[in-house]
């Protein structure tokens, strides 16, 4: 089993870890769910090994000594002797009808067939973001991953069902972020989610997407193309075990660490009830900065989003970079006053429009003619740079005015 964990971790990691802590943690991630607090007391106080032994004996002989242990190593809130017995009581209980069917073997064996990595804390590609959550973070995470994302990391959030007006908002601030070296950060879903990782795609810098279920479930099924590439490009990233189904508890689980993986959070579109609005109050529980992107006070798409400004609860966005700001300022750096790759105007003060009167879309669309072309040879009869041009198309693309082919881009 060891051996197998060292494969999973990969070159370097195997070094850096005590496999058989590894090792317990992938038992720990196949018996509890996402974001289970009381696990996480257990792991971080006791180690993974002797506390899942611990449970384990606890299921046969009774709670006791695994009470007295938590007493003797000043376990939080062991020290309320009733209320701490009660908490791990109920909590045994939702633990034991799958602590008897532990296999880790088939758990790391699932996870190499789809070429996934193991990654625990300790290991160079452990986010330490993560840690912030405390107990609430993840056991273990699985990666799979073509190019390991660097930077400071924007998380980009929105509805499922999103409007033109909003592909068009997280498309600028995507765009914005890739051109000043930022991750893009998701969930991997339909609309918002997807345009952002499709611009982040488009623009060649790193994104994570982060998924509800197992490393090997590829969610929505209209999105698998998308997430490949995502893989080969940036990081797809799960804390459940390989197998696991998304399902809507898991998906709210997952808000926390697209909150903690983000420097900040910008919700761009939002209904009442949208899932986004949670992955915004995990970030705020965090002390993230986070940004709501207006819309018309008309569109139900933008209720949540006013209302999280209404509240104190976010800042306005009024220009692409302000997000992207608030991300690069922790490392001194900001967006504003710099020049990007679409040209030498700063765009962060920019208001967020349409992709109709972007004039670098306009450019893009006059060079095309009547058959397609590759993006160096748009760029070369738009005298633009290839990397401004790949990112005109993707807004254009959004906006429904241009299509990839076979032959290159033409006109929609």
């Amino acid at each position: 089993m060891l051996g197998a964990t060292a494969a999973a971790v990969g070159r370097g990691g195997a070094d850096a870890v005590d496999l058989v802590e590894a090792a317990a943690r992938v038992a720990w991630s196949t018996v509890v769910e996402p974001g289970d607090s009381v696990a996480g007391l257990l792991v971080q106080a006791l180690g993974a090994e002797r506390s899942f032994a611990l449970v384990r004996a606890a299921l046969d002989d009774g709670l006791q000594g695994l009470l007295d242990t938590c007493t003797d190593e000043a376990v939080p809130g062991a020290e309320s002797t009733a209320a701490f017995a009660e908490t791990v009581r109920v909590a045994l209980e939702r633990w034991g009808p799958r602590l008897g069917r532990v296999d880790v073997l088939a758990t790391l064996d699932a996870a190499r067939s789809v070429g996934a990595r193991l990654v625990v804390p300790g290991t160079a590609s452990w986010p330490r973001a993560v840690d912030d959550l405390g107990p609430h973070a993840p056991v273990v995470l699985w990666t799979r991953s073509g190019r390991r994302a660097s930077g400071p990391a924007l998380a980009v959030v929105g509805s499922r069902a999103n409007t033109v007006a909003g592909a068009e908002a997280t498309a600028e601030i995507a765009s914005t972020a890739a051109d000043a070296g930022c991750t893009v950060v998701s969930g991997g879903a339909y609309g918002i989610d997807a345009t952002a990782h499709r611009v982040a795609v488009a623009a060649g810098t790193p994104t994570v997407a982060v998924l509800a279920g197992g490393i090997d479930q590829l969610y929505p099924t209209g999105n698998v193309e998308l997430l490949r590439n995502v893989a080969r490009q940036g990081t797809l990233l799960a804390e459940s075990p390989p197998g696991t189904r998304p399902t809507r508890w898991r998906f709210l689980a997952r808000n926390r660490l697209i909150a903690a993986l983000g420097a900040a959070t910008v919700v761009v579109e939002a209904g009442a009830r949208s899932g986004a609005l949670n992955t915004a109050h995990h970030a705020a529980q965090l002390g993230r900065p986070v940004f709501a992107v207006p819309g018309a006070f008309s569109s139900s798409a933008s209720v949540g989003c006013h209302r999280l400004v209404a509240d104190g609860r976010a800042q306005i966005v009024v220009g692409a970079g302000d997000p992207v700001d608030a991300v690069l300022g922790a490392h001194g750096r900001s967006v504003r006053g710099r020049s990007s790759r679409r040209g030498d105007e700063p765009r962060g003060d920019e208001p967020l429009g349409g992709g109709r009167q972007d004039p670098e879309v306009v450019r893009v669309l006059d060079a095309l003619g009547r058959r397609a072309l590759d993006e160096q040879e748009i760029a070369v009869r738009a005298g633009m740079s290839t990397g401004a041009v790949v990112d005109a198309l993707a807004l254009a693309e959004l906006q429904g005015l241009v299509r990839h082919t076979v032959g290159g881009w033409a006109r929609s």
